[in-house]
């Protein structure tokens, strides 16, 4: 691999540290975001608040802004909003004809869809910032008012901070997407979860030196969380292998095609989006509550939506289930696939070129959605079972896990992808391969 690296051109080489550098530098940005709070918040008691919530949705989300909703900085609201608007965009695409005939555009409907999500993103945070800031300024932890000075003046000051940080939080993603490496919304997220590891550690030795947890407890919980890793590695690596054959034919004097080859379907082929949408859209019943915090309906979300409880687990569920077959829709098109293996002159053995082709590709890819939307499942839900069992103070379960690992493994493949084609480009440059003279 050194070997490999050390015959690339400086500029190529450089060029990928720039790449990674760039990324490091914008999660730094945003690491350094999450610390600058919002005036007028007794930050102290919104901490301890935070510090008692452990596994509930608020812990989670508290989590997933890396500490950012706990501190009420600018990054509060963290890239929920945009995958929110993500969700919303991309159900629109199938459901309103004007957003489906963008979506078949090419780059010129995907950049207005974009931008309309980015429209969609602020409206989010316009509401939840208010909604944030209208249940903090009424609420109190061991009688005393989290909020210090509130008013008018400090509601529209809290909306417009958070639906600046929100709005810059999607800029630093979209930045590293375009010219870092890997997707910068899981990446930010990525770093959130990663971030909030020291603390997890401390807590649970914590809680083993007051006699909170035994070492029986802390030794299980870490042999889930390796079981977990490692079937995620597993599964996240295991692909269906359907054989394609192209047939021969004859150009000329030349002779094409003849080989067999493998067309690759992931077990797992919406990777971590569904539970981060899954995650996200959870928020609805929280902000619902919010507007009314002392209303019964408010105190039903609040004990029927909390990790653990049947009906959390159901509707997580069902959502994850979802999301993998909508998000597997939309970026599998099994119809266009069949039709380039028929262009190209490939068929499936036993199946014929074109429309059973589709529907053998459909067939299989609802079986593996299904297995993947299990697996996803199984993933995010029993860990948080086991530890609401086991009385664990602080939310890493599945979720994050599955999040970090996924993240992890993606940024590596596309970082290893990126070496290959730079290793390709020096080896062609090499002049191993000429050109045919006629």
């Amino acid at each position: 691999m050194a070997s490999s690296i050390q015959k690339l051109p400086e500029g190529k080489v450089n060029h990928l540290q720039k790449k990674m550098l760039f990324t490091l530098f914008f999660l730094a940005l945003f690491r350094i975001g999450v610390h600058i709070p919002i005036p007028g918040v007794d930050t102290v008691a919104l901490g301890e608040f935070f510090r008692t919530q452990g596994a509930n949705l608020f812990g989670m989300f508290n989590m997933f802004s890396g500490g950012a909703l706990q501190n009420f900085s600018v990054f509060a609201l963290g890239v929920m909003p945009y995958i929110s608007a993500s969700i919303i965009s991309q159900l629109l695409t199938v459901v309103v004809p004007y957003f489906e005939a963008l979506s078949k555009e090419g780059e010129a409907g995907k950049r207005k869809i974009t931008q309309y999500t980015r429209y969609g993103t602020i409206v989010l945070a316009l509401i939840q910032g208010y909604m944030i800031s209208n249940t903090l300024e009424h609420s109190q932890f061991a009688g005393t008012n989290l909020v210090i000075a509130g008013g008018m003046g400090w509601r529209v000051l809290t909306v417009l901070s958070l639906t600046a940080g929100t709005a810059f939080v999607m800029w630093l993603g979209e930045q590293i997407t375009e010219r870092g490496v890997g997707n910068g919304i899981s990446l930010i997220i990525f770093a959130g979860i990663v971030a909030s590891l020291p603390g997890v550690i401390g807590n649970t030795y914590s809680m083993y030196t007051e006699r909170q947890m035994d070492l029986f407890r802390i030794l299980l919980i870490a042999f889930i969380c390796i079981c977990i890793v490692a079937g995620v590695v597993l599964v996240e690596q295991g692909s269906r292998q359907i054989p394609v054959q192209y047939a021969k034919r004859q150009v000329g004097r030349q002779v094409y095609g003849g080989q067999s080859t493998h067309l690759p379907i992931r077990l797992n082929t919406a990777g971590v989006i569904p539970p981060i949408f899954a995650s996200s859209l959870l928020q609805f019943p929280i902000t619902i509550a919010s507007l009314a915090p002392t209303s019964p309906v408010a105190e039903f979300i609040a004990t029927v939506f909390r990790p653990g409880e049947w009906a959390y687990n159901a509707v997580y569920v069902s959502l994850i289930i979802f999301f993998a077959y909508f998000y597997t829709a939309i970026s599998f098109k099994a119809d266009d696939v069949a039709e380039n293996i028929k262009k190209h002159g490939g068929f499936i053995p036993g199946i014929r070129p074109g429309p059973r082709t589709a529907e053998y590709l459909h067939k299989i890819l609802n079986r593996l959605t299904l297995a993947g939307g299990i697996y996803l499942s199984a993933i995010c839900v029993l860990p948080s079972i086991l530890s609401s069992k086991f009385n664990v103070q602080f939310y890493f379960g599945g979720t994050s896990l599955l999040i970090v690992v996924g993240v992890a493994l993606e940024t590596f493949r596309q970082i290893e992808a990126h070496r290959q084609s730079l290793r390709y480009e020096a080896f062609l440059k090499q002049g191993t391969i000429r050109p045919r003279r006629g």
